[in-house]
């Protein structure tokens, strides 16, 4: 956590591919794991020789981008940017460029940073292309190897309420250990009042888990997307498919009677229920 004010990198042995509208952009077993300066999640540098695209200064100008700054320690400040922070967002010296393939030119999808340990890469836009690695596809940002996801089974009693209102109360709950978050709690669907919340349009990816598909509780002006579900398309969270969790930031969580504080993490502010 020291170094997150610095440029980060990090080789990595997995075949990394990229592609746009069917057009493979990169194929290469030299990729490098990079963080920009104040970024918690990686993207990935390949070599700029193995390109199987053209590289050209940017047609258009650069547009604003929003920066979500996020504390990584209690008591600190909020300055590590999460990965809502888009890509144009760079914290370190180097060229912005246009991707060019057959097909299309991807405006400023490539970031040569000005750094001796990686001249001759370049970084790519993860959210521009679609990703492999290996022969399987990725969602979200690259997979962090100095992050986390542990998945525990537990028979500690569990009951999730709002606004006075048990929402949920288990005994069975897989409690999901993640780095830099708070424990979540996975509670089978037949131990949560589904019947007193509503399904949301919302969705959102995870590189670990897959994707969340999220419910409401229209009883509470606090109850917008307050739960959500994995997809089954990672093994590696097989403990979780099926299971729902609730945000513990915005509801009242109690473990074996005593109630849990509530964190403090980017999701804490509610969202109305039909939001994105």
């Amino acid at each position: 956590m020291g170094a997150f004010p610095e440029l980060r990198y990090e080789p990595t042995a997995k075949r990394v591919r990229a592609s746009v509208g069917g057009n493979v952009v990169v194929d290469t077993v030299q990729a490098w794991l990079v963080w920009e300066p104040r970024r918690i999640t990686p993207i990935f540098a390949v070599p700029e020789q193995e390109l199987l695209a053209e590289l050209a200064p940017p047609a258009l100008p650069a547009a604003s981008v929003e920066e979500h700054a996020v504390a990584v320690r209690r008591g600190e400040p909020p300055t590590s940017l999460d990965p809502r922070t888009k890509f144009g967002k760079h914290t370190c010296a180097g060229e912005e460029l246009d991707v060019v393939t057959a097909g299309a030119t991807v405006p400023r999808a490539a970031f040569r940073p000005e750094d001796p340990d990686l001249a001759g890469y370049v970084v790519l836009d993860f959210a521009a292309f679609d990703w492999l690695e290996d022969d399987e596809e990725i969602i979200g940002h690259p997979r962090d190897p100095f992050h986390r996801v542990d998945i525990r089974a537990s028979s500690r009693n569990v009951d999730v309420a709002l606004d006075g209102v048990t929402l949920a109360k288990t005994h069975s709950a897989q409690l999901l250990y993640e780095t830099l978050l708070p424990v979540r709690y996975y509670i089978p669907p037949s131990d949560v009042r589904l019947d007193l919340m509503e399904e949301s349009p919302k969705r959102t990816v995870c590189p670990y888990k897959g994707q969340a598909s999220y419910w409401s509780y229209p009883g509470s002006g606090q109850g917008g997307n307050i739960a959500w579900s994995y997809d089954r398309r990672y093994p590696d969270a097989a403990q979780i498919h099926g299971l729902i969790s609730f945000f513990n930031e915005r509801l009242d969580v109690s473990v074996d009677g005593v109630l849990q504080p509530r964190p403090v993490t980017p999701w804490s502010r509610p969202s109305p229920p039909g939001a994105l």
